[in-house]
């Protein structure tokens, strides 16, 4: 299966790109719960992880194409910082979207605004700081054309 048809065929898996970001639906599964049948807090992570991961595979920068040496060396991401405010509670089968958004890019560091809803319901705001090395841990600046990707999102300032 070519790429571009693999792309076509999963494009729902990846969320949709907005006007000033990305969005994603996930549902919670018992799984993601903790005994008293709410969302365990760690697993807030990962759904604002996945959350990221396809905002940038929707705009066309892909983890393993990076890993693989794309820009000439393997480059992976990671998290410099994160913040999250716990404002509210998601339980079993609830039905999230998981919004994210470029707040500031510069160098080798991009910060992302992301945010938990159900329905209008705010649960978790967040901030998340992420950078790009090379194997050995050292920063790489982001390409040019990947700042006009990114740029969407980014509030004026």
């Amino acid at each position: 299966m070519s790429e571009n048809s693999y792309q076509t065929q999963n494009a729902g898996l990846a969320g949709e790109l907005t006007d000033v970001g990305h969005r994603l639906m996930v549902r919670v599964y018992y799984a993601d719960t903790d005994f008293s049948g709410i969302v365990y807090h760690a697993r807030y992570l990962e759904f604002l992880e996945r959350g990221r991961t396809d905002y940038l595979r929707l705009l066309g920068v892909h983890h393993s194409e990076l890993a693989d040496g794309k820009l000439g060396e393997s480059i992976v991401w990671i998290v410099r910082r994160m913040e999250i405010d716990f404002k509210s509670a998601a339980r079993i089968d609830d039905i999230l979207t998981v919004e994210t958004r470029t707040a500031e890019i510069a160098g080798a560091r991009v910060k992302m605004a992301q945010a938990i809803k159900r329905g209008d319901d705010l649960l978790i705001s967040a901030t998340v700081e992420a950078a790009m090395v090379n194997g050995a841990g050292r920063p790489r600046r982001f390409p040019a054309e990947w700042v006009k990707l990114f740029r969407p999102g980014v509030q004026d300032r």
